[in-house]
């Protein structure tokens, strides 16, 4: 491959222009989301990248690159790395050259997805488990390029990949010439900058923004480095865009041509999730929901309206289990719920009273337990008719009244576990650490947590939590000294499973610590 510095503008004009992507690809519809687009006062637009036949937009880059290959470079065949949306678009790619693909995906990956390239790809595809990350599965896959002589597909990061994304741009553009604002999705950046490319290079007026989760906004990391530069952790509830570190071509053109940069919220995603079904009736992905996801937000902090904007819903590949969590945290993106923690005295009418107070609020969540001879602490969940304008009515109602509260619909940790477990509190537990892990979902993978701390401290609270993705949920409690600290921290790193101290966290202190 050449030089990804030698690809001009100029040449990724005519790369889009000339993308073979037809032969697998579907020219996929530019919906009016009309109920998103009353609410908001703008002309909201949607391409379904849904509609292709693996159900994401990576098919399109995927075919472009195998398309720019040698005939020896197919005759041996290509590998890549990926437990997603890019493995399917391989897997299709390969079926239809009729070339060998060795797929690399990590142990962790859900057998949906491994059973999905295998349906796609057929017999010429090869799927090799390896490691439990995607950074063990894509040295593999490299290492295989390297001595066997495949050829690598990156996910993101090649020309050809990049201008086969971008074709998505060409047909908005003539769909709907009127366009005035673009949302894109970032997570490796390929999407993102091969639409970036196309549109200023023919409409250097229409404004681009992109959008990135926040717990894996890599593009946002970057533009404050002037380079690439890892994240030391991203979340997993939004894995198709769950990158660490974005490529070099990528951020080159998106730092060039995107205009702004929106960060969101899990809770902001699910609610984008909401949105799309409630307009089209198709479940997105949560990668795939993050154009609207962005567009609602930024519409909202900016008071705009009147405008015609696009977004891609660039897939639809989600685990049926992440629905039971989408449904539970789409109304605190949406701004319609809010979650708080309260505490009542303890005495023969306080909780009634508590009620009254609330009025003809709908309680859409509330947990009670004694927690002390004199008070009482509740964790509570009131729907929001008028967003946070009746929230602040809610909050400055408590204070008036006398109640001690604060918000918890923003605390991560509160709405992931501790709405669940709101009980009994230690009388005596004054050593217990509270720590957050994201488990492999693998067989084992409990085990070897207890194996390596279990065996060594006391656990005094365990609280697991699948959302549907490759990595559980884990909050878990532990009894250590003070002089024994040291010697656990050995025991975390000696495990190797991604954790966050949260003893400090205020809805822990509030409903589970010692007393």
């Amino acid at each position: 491959m050449a030089s990804l510095s030698t690809h001009s503008e100029q040449s990724y004009l005519q790369k889009i222009l000339l993308a073979p992507v037809y032969d697998v690809a579907t020219n996929s519809d530019l919906c009016k989301l009309e109920k998103l687009s009353s609410s908001l006062n703008n002309s909201i637009w949607l391409k379904r990248e849904d509609q292709q036949p693996v159900k994401s937009f990576k098919l399109r880059g995927a075919y472009n690159k195998l398309c720019h290959l040698s005939q020896e470079q197919l005759s041996v065949g290509v590998v890549a790395a990926s437990a997603g949306n890019h493995a399917q678009g391989v897997a299709y790619s390969a079926k239809r050259k009729q070339i060998k693909a060795v797929i690399v995906m990590p142990e962790t990956t859900p057998d949906i997805k491994v059973d999905a390239v295998r349906r796609f790809g057929g017999d010429f595809v090869d799927i090799r488990l390896v490691g439990s990350s995607f950074d063990t599965a894509s040295a593999e896959a490299q290492r295989l390029a390297r001595e066997e002589g495949y050829t690598l597909v990156p996910p993101f990061d090649d020309p050809d990949v990049i201008a086969g994304q971008g074709t998505i741009a060409k047909e908005i553009l003539e769909q709907n010439p009127n366009i005035d604002t673009f949302f894109i999705a970032v997570g490796g950046g390929g999407l993102a900058a091969g639409m970036a490319v196309y549109i200023k290079q023919l409409r250097p007026d229409i404004k681009i923004v992109a959008v990135e989760a926040d717990e894996s906004a890599c593009f946002k990391h970057a533009l404050e480095h002037d380079e690439p530069k890892a994240l030391e952790h991203v979340g997993i509830f939004a894995d198709g865009v769950a990158v660490k570190l974005m490529g070099a071509e990528t951020f080159r053109l998106c730092q060039q041509y995107i205009d702004e940069v929106v960060t969101v919220t899990t809770d902001e995603i699910c609610a984008g999730i909401k949105d799309i079904f409630d307009d089209t009736r198709v479940i997105a992905e949560p990668a795939g929901a993050l154009s609207v996801a962005g567009i609602r937000k930024y519409i909202k902090g900016r008071g705009i309206s009147d405008k015609n904007i696009a977004g891609v819903l660039c897939g639809a590949n989600i685990n049926f289990h992440t629905l039971r969590y989408v449904s539970e945290r789409c109304e605190l993106g949406e701004q319609k719920e809010a979650v708080f923690a309260v505490k009542i005295p303890e005495r023969k009418g306080a909780f009634k009273n508590f009620c009254q107070l609330l009025g003809g609020k709908v309680i859409t969540e509330f947990n009670y337990r004694y927690a002390e001879e004199d008070q009482a602490h509740i964790f509570v969940g009131v729907k929001l008719r008028e967003g946070l304008v009746e929230f602040k009515q809610i909050t400055d109602s408590l204070e008036e009244n006398g109640y001690s509260w604060f918000d918890l619909s923003n605390n991560e940790m509160a709405k992931l576990h501790v709405r669940y477990m709101v009980g009994g509190r230690p009388a005596n537990l004054s050593n217990e650490h509270l720590f957050s892990f994201e488990f492999p979902e693998q067989p084992g993978a409990l085990m070897r947590f207890l194996q390596t701390l279990g065996e060594n401290w006391n656990i005094t609270l365990f609280h697991y939590r699948n959302h549907g993705a490759a990595d559980g949920l884990v909050l878990a409690g532990f009894d250590i000294k003070d002089e024994e600290r040291s010697a656990f921290d050995k025991h975390l790193d000696k495990l190797g499973y991604s954790c966050e101290e949260q003893t400090e966290n205020p809805a822990y202190q509030f409903f589970l610590a010692g007393l």
